[in-house]
């Protein structure tokens, strides 16, 4: 498909496709952007996990250590609000206060998605509004006379890749929000579980280690016979 006949398929659509093209280069940055922005936020958090399920107790140092390693980034402010509040607050209040900032850093992780799903909504409205555009003209080949009705099935066709243009961003929109929604949720958890394990070691309460279903399994016939004796 050259140049010429894109061109030509843009006019007879009132121009929509334009709009659909300028709105999949959008979609497209969004995407990228969020992807690659999302993906730090979870490698930052892992790392961050990583290093605090070695320790037992961590000091403001060791925060502000941290904090510094991963500014810029959602884990990055946590930790220098841990580090600001480390030993000036109680488990409650240390709690309350990373719970709003967790709030506060919420808008940030899930910037611009509105902007995905609004695609996803206006994309196939708009391919059909220019598919019903190019079907006025196309139909008005038959007022022309000399004109055959046949002509008019070539029109019908080329108003036809309106409605296709917009269906396309629009399942490749909705393929990537799904994703992007659920990488937001899990890097919210990611937070969450950042938070807790903050406080735990700020509290001096080590993680311990969760016993494999087999001891578990050899425990219990020990404990009966206990009891049996």
């Amino acid at each position: 498909m050259t140049a010429d006949t894109l061109m030509h398929l843009a006019s007879d659509s009132g121009g929509v496709l334009y709009v659909i093209a300028a709105m999949l280069l959008v979609a497209l940055t969004v995407i990228v952007e969020r992807t690659w922005f999302l993906q730090r936020v979870a490698a930052s958090g892992r790392a961050v996990l990583d290093q605090l399920d070695r320790l037992d107790h961590v000091d403001t140092a060791a925060l502000s250590l941290l904090a510094t390693r991963h500014r810029d980034l959602p884990v990055g402010r946590i930790l220098s609000l841990a580090a600001r509040l480390n030993g000036e607050r109680g488990r409650d209040e240390l709690t309350a206060s990373l719970d709003e900032a967790i709030m506060r850093e919420a808008p940030r992780i899930d910037r611009f998605l509105w902007v995905l799903d609004t695609i996803v909504t206006l994309a196939p409205l708009l391919g059909l509004f220019g598919t019903i555009v190019g079907m006025f003209h196309a139909f008005q080949v038959l007022s022309n006379p000399g004109n055959a009705p046949t002509q008019v099935t070539g029109g019908v066709a080329e108003a036809l890749v309106a409605t296709a243009s917009g269906l396309l961003v629009a399942m490749i929109g909705l393929l990537f929000f799904n994703g992007l929604h659920n990488r937001v949720r899990l890097v919210v958890h990611g937070l969450e579980t950042l938070k807790v394990a903050l406080v735990n070691r700020m509290a001096g309460i080590a993680c311990e280690p969760v016993a494999q279903p087999r001891d578990t399994l050899r425990q219990v016939p020990a404990k009966l016979a206990t009891q049996g004796a």
